[in-house]
């Protein structure tokens, strides 16, 4: 893909648009120190036997859930605490996001990649906080921009020294509650020279679709997913669980755990092509 030169390493795995995918994957939001023991654990099982490099991601916090009635997580201690339990247990890489600016420096010593969400893509404040943690740094593209709007986002954050950049897309605003999808937003996105990851999950996702909660259409995960490996991208953001329909937050959208080994051998296919 052009503009695929840059590499990003997260704690030793090696991250470009011209390598074997990696996978972000997690459920949306932290449940219970249990949970993320038993689904870390499974997800990378199923990593390790195809050989995909593995970040784990999960958020301490939802600040950004459809009612005040939503699950937003277990607050900054607790999950701090856990996230650490997760590593030194499975020794994977952790990813979570943060919507404010002084987050960042507090988490940054327990996790390996810290994330943008959409809706704060382009708060300045928020990426050069980020930015000067030195961490590696994952930015959603929000649903309102173009992708060549990407650029500056790049340019924010590298002006703090930190060159460790990825831009995930996922999706963009289509009339209301629905999202869809510009192909050509992955090449564009990628001759700014950062990994190009792809949100197969957000993608599907139906914002406020079901009045307090969001919808999905969670059938659709794979067709986007391999069409976005078939253009070429350094790596897939899938949420997962075990019990999607339950979960308490992005459940529709979510892919069954059940479900990941399949998606995953069929689009590890696709990839070897493309990139050979």
């Amino acid at each position: 893909m052009a503009g695929a030169h840059h590499i990003t390493s997260i704690k030793g795995m090696t991250v470009g648009n011209d390598l074997p995918f990696v996978l972000i994957a997690g459920p949306c939001v932290l449940e219970s120190e249990k949970h993320a023991l038993t689904l870390s654990t499974a997800i990378k099982k199923i990593c390790d036997k195809l050989k995909i490099p593995l970040v784990y991601k999960t958020s301490f916090d939802k600040a950004n859930r459809s009612s005040i009635e939503s699950a937003r997580g277990l607050g900054m201690a607790e999950s701090l605490r856990i996230f650490s339990k997760i590593k030194s247990e499975t020794g994977l890489p952790l990813l979570t996001d943060y919507h404010e600016r002084d987050q960042a420096a507090e988490i940054a010593p327990v996790v390996d990649v810290l994330q943008v969400p959409a809706f704060l893509c382009r708060q300045t404040d928020l990426l050069l906080a980020g930015g000067k943690t030195g961490k590696p740094m994952n930015v959603k593209k929000g649903q309102f921009l173009a992708p060549e709007d990407m650029a500056n986002i790049v340019s924010k954050i590298e002006s703090t020294g930190n060159h460790d950049v990825m831009l995930c897309e996922r999706g963009v605003s289509f009339g209301y509650r629905t999202l869809v999808n510009d192909f050509r937003a992955l090449p564009i996105m990628a001759k700014t020279g950062k990994p190009i990851i792809f949100d197969a999950t957000h993608s599907v996702q139906s914002p406020g679709g079901l009045g307090k909660t969001s919808g999905g259409q969670r059938e659709f995960v794979f067709d986007l997913a391999r069409a976005a490996v078939a253009v070429g991208v350094a790596g897939l953001f899938l949420e997962v669980h075990e019990d999607p329909d339950h979960a308490p937050s992005d459940g529709p959208n979510m892919l069954h755990l059940a479900d990941l080994e399949n998606i995953l051998r069929r689009l590890q296919q696709i990839d070897r092509v493309i990139k050979e």
